[in-house]
């Protein structure tokens, strides 16, 4: 790709794109640009992997600035020493309003934590075609896990609902002479009248 750029003009702004590259860990350019700094990029990341004088004076005279040679050997090949290739990562970002150019971000893709997830934690691989025997032994589990987590774990909910269980018992007990009382004193008034009833 020639980039409309003669051979010394092409190489500097690739070189200084890198080096913006290796100092924010992203930029945003032209798909174009973009397709071209992958592929000046990626071998001097891969030569960082393995720090020489050989390899930082390869670097430096790509580059050709000290400080980014430091950041690509020091920090940036420490953290994707362990990938085989494949550093940097193109997501098209649409055109751009002033002359329509698609544009695109180029970042590095160790350096992104929306995508990468290092938790250490493996995923655990399982095949499509589980028994049936347990597939329904986890289902019995399931419920009698949730019957006795609440019982367990709230202590306090049963002595409430004793508290309120005898609570509703003296409410009870309070109301129940005061009917019989009612009843007593109508019998006392239906035998005053049955008496007078007789007197007369």
């Amino acid at each position: 790709m020639h980039l409309g750029r003669k051979t010394a003009h092409r190489k500097s702004m690739l070189a200084n794109m890198a080096c913006s590259l290796i100092e924010h860990k992203r930029i945003n350019t032209t798909v174009t640009k973009a397709k071209a700094l992958k592929q000046f990029i990626e071998p001097i990341v891969t030569k960082s992997k393995t720090d020489s004088t050989q390899n930082r004076r390869l670097a430096f005279a790509s580059l050709r600035n000290k400080y980014a040679v430091t950041e690509l050997f020091r920090n940036v090949a420490s953290k994707i020493g362990d990938r085989p290739g494949g550093y940097t990562r193109i997501i098209k970002l649409g055109n751009r309003l002033g002359d329509n150019a698609s544009m695109a971000m180029i970042e590095f893709v160790d350096y992104n934590e929306v995508y990468t997830t290092n938790d250490g934690t493996k995923k655990k691989n399982t095949r499509r075609g589980r028994t049936k025997k347990a597939a329904t032994a986890s289902k019995q589990e399931a419920p009698q896990i949730s019957e006795q987590e609440p019982k367990e774990d709230n202590p306090q909910l049963e002595s409430i609902t004793e508290e309120t269980v005898s609570e509703a018992e003296a409410n009870a007990e309070d109301t129940a002479p005061k009917v019989e009382s009612k009843a007593v004193d109508a019998d006392d008034k239906t035998a005053e009248s049955d008496g007078k009833k007789a007197d007369e």
